[in-house]
């Protein structure tokens, strides 16, 4: 077994192509920041918004993907989509 060499840049590298991934998916779906929050349990739209930019460190966790591809109605595997290890 070998040692990861995934860094905390590389993170947010996977980070912000997840955000854009769900981005992606969320604008052809035609469904705003605020509608899928509220589909996914938040009151807010901050968590979507700041997860999709990866402002301030925010990024979507598992739990947040799972419950954003049902609402989509997508595979999960739609959000990992043209990230590079």
């Amino acid at each position: 077994m070998k040692q990861s060499t995934i860094d905390k840049e590389k993170m947010q590298e996977i980070y912000k192509q997840i955000g854009t991934n769900v981005k992606k998916v969320r604008t052809k779906k035609n469904v705003s920041q605020l509608a899928l929050s509220l589909a996914i349990g938040h009151k807010a739209v901050g968590t979507v918004s700041m997860a999709e930019l990866t402002l301030n460190n925010k990024h979507f966790n598992l739990e947040h993907l799972f419950k954003i591809a049902e609402v989509l109605e997508v595979d999960v595997c739609e959000f990992l989509k043209d990230i590079k290890i």
